[in-house]
């Protein structure tokens, strides 16, 4: 990758820039993937997929950044999110899908 050429989020596909960003380990560390595949997401990126899915949904089925955006629920906030400033961070709730898991 060239020096001028801006990082991009895998799930937004906007800008990373250079704040607001962390790791996502596609397969959770406490699922064994602490030495597994990461990615570099926003932090609202990030939140959202934590906010949408338990630790075994994101070792099972959405262990790559192709799985999390066929999730309907995903899909709709990238719609939004692509609107937003690279810098933009506001936090996400966990949805109701996801506390009826637990």
């Amino acid at each position: 990758m060239e020096k001028d050429t801006p990082y991009i989020c895998p799930i937004c596909q906007r800008e990373l820039g250079n704040e607001n960003i962390s790791k996502h380990h596609l397969t959770p560390k406490s699922k064994g993937g602490a030495h597994g595949e990461t990615i570099m997401v926003h932090n609202i990126c990030h939140q959202k997929i934590h906010s949408l899915f338990t630790e075994k949904e994101l070792k099972r089925e959405y262990n790559s950044v192709e799985k999390l955006l066929t999730h309907e629920d995903m899909q709709k906030f990238v719609k939004w999110v692509a609107k937003k400033h690279p810098a933009f961070y506001q936090s996400n709730h966990t949805t109701n899908r996801k506390k009826a898991k637990r």
